[in-house]
C-alpha cells in the first residue's frame, strides 16, 4: 500500500479515535444511566448559550483578519452550496420515490458540521486551528439555517412542526459569529478590554471537548433495538461517503484550490465526508419524526466514518501531492 495514503490515513484515524474514546465514554455514561436526558440537555445548552458563542466570539475579534482571509464571504455561501449539493445527490439516488424518504435525504446530504469537524480540526491541525476555527464558523453561518428550515422538514417527514420558530436559525453561536464579524469589519475589534476578551477566551476553550461529550451522550442514547433496511442503509452511506466526497473532490481539483487555500481544501473534504448532523436527531425528538430509523441510521453512520473520513482525506493528500 502506498506510504503516503497510509500515513495520511493513520493521521486521520488517530484524530478520530481520540474524538471517539471521549464519545464512547460519553455514550457509556448514558446507557448506564449514570448520565439522564435532563442532564444531556442541560450540557447541550450550557455548550450552546455560553461555550460555543465564547470561543466564536473571542476567536473571531482575536483571529479575524478579513485581509488576510480574503475569501472569507466565501464560506457562507459553501456551506450552502455543499448542503444543497447533497440534497441534490441524495434526490437522485433515493429515484423514483424521494418524498417517502425524505428523512434518510435529510441524514444523507446534512453532515455535523460543527461538533464533530471543530475537533478534528483540533487534533489534525493544532498549529492551525485557528484558522480551521474561523473556516468552520463562518461555514455554518451559512449552513446552519438550511440545517434548522429544510433539514428541519426532511427529517421529521411531514410531522406537525407548531409556528415557525427564528430561534432555531438565529441561534447564540450564529448571533456571536454575526456581531463579531462586523465588530471586525467596522474596525471595531479593539473596543473592549483585554481581560473581558481573556475571560470570554478562556471560557471558550471549554467548548470543543464540551461538544464532543454531548455528541458523543446524544448517539449513546439510540436504541440499539432495530435497524433501517439494508437498501436504505447502502443509499444513505453511498450518498455521504462515496458521492458527495467525490463530487467535492472532483470540483477541488478542478478548480485547483489546494494550490493557494490547503487548509481550505482540506477542511471542504473533511465538510464533504463529515458524518450526519446530530441536530437531525434533536430536531426529532422535538418535532416528530420517526426517531428509531433516524436514530439507529446516524449510530451506523458514524461507525462508518471512523473509515470513510480518513479515506478521503488520506486520498486527497496523497493526490495533492
Amino acid at each position: 500500500m502506498d506510504t503516503l495514503f497510509t500515513a495520511g490515513f493513520l493521521s486521520m484515524l488517530q484524530a478520530l479515535l481520540r474524538i471517539f474514546a471521549i464519545i464512547v465514554f460519553a455514550g457509556f455514561l448514558v446507557r448506564r444511566q449514570i448520565i439522564n436526558k435532563s442532564q444531556i440537555d442541560a450540557l447541550s445548552q450550557l455548550t450552546v448559550i455560553v461555550l460555543l458563542p465564547a470561543l466564536v466570539f473571542s476567536y473571531t475579534l482575536q483571529y479575524f483578519d478579513p485581509e488576510q482571509l480574503s475569501y472569507w464571504w466565501l464560506l457562507p455561501l459553501l456551506g450552502i452550496a455543499l448542503s444543497l449539493l447533497g440534497l441534490v445527490i441524495a434526490f437522485v439516488v433515493f429515484l423514483p420515490h424521494p418524498l417517502t424518504n425524505k428523512n434518510l435525504i435529510a441524514i444523507a446530504s446534512m453532515q455535523n458540521a460543527g461538533y464533530l469537524v471543530l475537533p478534528i480540526g483540533k487534533m489534525l491541525y493544532p498549529d492551525d486551528f485557528t484558522a480551521f476555527s474561523l473556516l468552520t464558523f463562518l461555514f455554518i453561518l451559512g449552513y446552519n439555517p438550511l440545517l434548522w428550515t429544510l433539514g428541519k422538514y426532511l427529517v421529521i417527514s411531514g410531522q406537525t412542526t407548531g409556528k415557525f420558530n427564528y430561534k432555531k436559525i438565529i441561534t447564540p453561536p450564529a448571533a456571536a459569529n454575526i456581531i463579531s464579524l462586523f465588530l471586525v469589519l467596522l474596525g471595531w475589534q479593539n473596543i473592549f478590554p483585554a481581560i473581558i476578551v481573556d475571560s470570554v477566551d478562556f471560557l471558550g476553550q471549554a467548548a470543543i471537548p464540551v461538544a464532543t461529550f454531548v455528541l458523543g451522550a446524544t448517539l449513546g442514547s439510540i436504541s440499539f433495538k432495530s435497524f433501517p433496511p439494508v437498501k436504505d442503509i447502502f443509499r444513505v452511506m453511498t450518498v455521504k461517503y462515496l458521492l458527495l466526497p467525490a463530487v467535492v473532490f472532483w470540483l477541488l481539483q478542478i478548480f485547483d484550490v489546494a494550490k493557494n487555500h490547503p487548509l481550505l481544501a482540506d477542511f471542504l473534504i473533511i465538510q464533504a465526508a463529515a458524518a450526519p448532523a446530530t441536530a437531525l436527531i434533536i430536531q426529532v425528538r422535538a418535532y416528530g419524526g420517526d426517531r428509531q430509523k433516524t436514530g439507529s441510521m446516524m449510530l451506523l453512520a458514524y461507525m462508518l466514518c471512523l473509515i470513510a473520513l480518513p479515506f478521503w482525506i488520506a486520498l486527497w493528500h496523497k493526490v495533492v501531492s
